[in-house]
């Protein structure tokens, strides 16, 4: 049931980039953005967005093209994402942690046509750009540098951002876009193979603000917004740019690694000045905030909100981090097909424990095997619909029709409905796992292990810490007359894969469970583990 004062739909007609530049143009000396060297206003980001818009144009990229970005948190982000959009292009945002091997298959299968890039970044995506030039070649026509050093040397086809902005007066008008052409894409990670290209449109940025950010969280021009989920996370986009943005508040970012040290120095305002009043974490963070020495006291922040998604919160912790602030953590779900939340608690009534009731403006079922809807207490797979559902994933049909199903998209999360109607998380649908709030495929990691020359065989599970958080517990099978250091096997895995995703256990044990036609059985490692603990 939606409320009278539902926000209407965007017109025909909309350019997300556009949307925001208006709607804060009153606001043209406000700060927008710090970061760790500086800050950006309103109007300031207005003039940079169109000039990065133009920027792009001149270079030969073409409306509905694509751009990857790769770059890290700071004030060139949300230019170069909002530019992109302004010019009608489309910002493929990628998460920086990854390998060159990871960026040269984005290179290819979204066939950019362009990319920004950190300078930090560089050195990876040059490697990237060489390994797709050998698998088949890429489209690059251009890549823009964000922090290259003044008079530093690049490649024929490098630019320093900021040259190509001062060079390009900015862009007129913005591209005609509808509210239904592909805005950005997002890449979602699978339970096996590559990670899936996730389509979505100006639309719905516009949706996930309305209905999430200014009616769950309540979010104003008042608020001082900073968020641990980087920008290239669905998460951390609706935290740091579409939501902030959509008020006119002000957004700290920060490039390093949100360790809880690096967290309370923004949260006292030691970088920029700037007291966030609303923090969006995952409950890993919150975890090690809580047991972290340095934690500050509740008079030394300015926080009156916190938000919490990635994996479920555990009730202890966030009871434990209420009782010390005074400050909710309003947990939810969300996920990259659905942009943001869509299911949560909300500030003022939370239920630790539950990741709350659903948003208005989204549906939500939970659904047995058959295909029915279970009765309240039971398990059953959680689908969604509501307004700001991706398009599909990019060249991939047959799982874009298992998750996208009419209205309806399947999250690939187990919940079951509570006699107050909120909901409580039960696990996934696959193997997939949520560590520190980012999916891992236990087949990867299992195919890496099995690539070192001691390992027979690899399986790989999700396990609990001390505050009930999931951590990757591998489980191998070495070869007859060999052995291999557990400290050895962990910095294999670190070397081939992104860092967050090597096992943070490892067992080795004589051979594994499995079905009599040889598939591993991990829920018997699961059993095993419960049954140890």
């Amino acid at each position: 049931m939606r409320s009278a004062e539902f926000p209407a739909s965007p017109a025909a007609r909309f350019n997300f980039a556009q949307h925001l530049i208006e709607a804060n143009a009153h606001r043209g000396a406000k700060l927008a953005y710090v970061d760790d060297h500086g800050s950006l206003s309103y109007a300031a980001m207005s003039e940079r967005v169109r000039r990065l818009a133009a920027g792009l144009i001149a270079h030969g990229v073409r409306r509905e093209e694509r751009v990857l970005l790769l770059m890290h948190d700071g004030i060139d982000w949300p230019v170069a994402f909002l530019g992109a959009l302004y010019a009608g292009v489309v910002p493929v945002a990628v998460n920086t942690l990854l390998t060159a091997d990871d960026y040269a298959y984005m290179l290819r299968h979204s066939r950019a046509q362009a990319a920004l890039v950190s300078a930090a970044l560089l050195p990876t995506f040059q490697a990237a750009v060489a390994q797709a030039e050998c698998e088949g070649g890429h489209e690059l026509r251009a890549v823009l540098v964000s922090r290259s050093a003044p008079g530093g040397e690049m490649a024929r086809q490098h630019h320093a951002f900021e040259n190509v902005l001062e060079a390009h007066p900015p862009l007129a008008l913005p591209a005609p876009t509808g509210a239904d052409d592909p805005g950005f894409w997002l890449y979602s990670s699978g339970s096996t193979g590559r990670p899936k290209g996730t389509l979505h449109t100006h639309a719905n940025l516009y949706w996930t603000a309305e209905l999430y950010g200014k009616r769950v969280l309540g979010l104003t021009e008042r608020d001082v917004c900073f968020s641990a989920a980087k920008l290239f996370f669905a998460y951390g986009l609706g935290n740091a740019l579409t939501f902030p943005l959509s008020v006119g508040a002000t957004t700290v970012l920060m490039a390093e690694r949100p360790t809880p040290d690096a967290t309370f120095r923004r949260w006292r305002g030691e970088v920029g000045g700037a007291k966030p009043t609303v923090f969006f974490g995952a409950p890993t963070g919150y975890a090690g905030m809580l047991a972290s020495p340095q934690l500050p006291a509740r008079e030394q922040v300015s926080l009156r909100l916190c938000s919490s998604a990635g994996e479920a919160l555990p009730a202890e912790v966030g009871q434990r981090f209420t009782s010390h602030f005074g400050c909710e953590i309003v947990d939810g779900i969300g996920s990259t097909e659905m942009l943001h939340i869509y299911l949560s608690n909300r500030p003022g009534h939370v239920r630790y424990g539950t990741t709350g009731w659903p948003v208005e403006g989204y549906e939500i079922e939970l659904r047995g095997d058959d295909g029915r809807p279970v009765p309240d207490g039971e398990t059953g797979d959680l689908y969604i619909r509501g307004p700001s559902a991706a398009l599909m994933y990019w060249g991939q049909r047959d799982k874009s029709r298992e998750t996208f199903q009419g209205a309806w998209t399947k999250s690939g999360d187990k919940y079951l409905r509570n006699a107050d109607g909120s909901y409580t998380y039960a696990g996934r649908s696959d193997d997939m796992l949520k560590v520190s709030g980012i999916y891992v495929s236990p087949f990867e990691v299992e195919s890496t292990l099995v690539q070192h020359p001691a390992v027979l065989e690899a399986a790989v599970i999700g396990v609990p810490d001390a505050d009930g958080l999931t951590r990757t517990k591998a489980f191998v099978v070495l070869k007859a007359g060999q052995q291999v250091d557990v400290d050895m096997l962990k910095g294999f895995v670190k070397d081939r894969l992104a860092p967050y995703k090597y096992p943070r256990q490892i067992e080795f044990i004589d051979e594994l469970p499995k079905t009599a036609t040889g598939k591993i059985q991990r829920f018997r490692l699961r059993e095993r583990e419960a049954n140890a603990g």
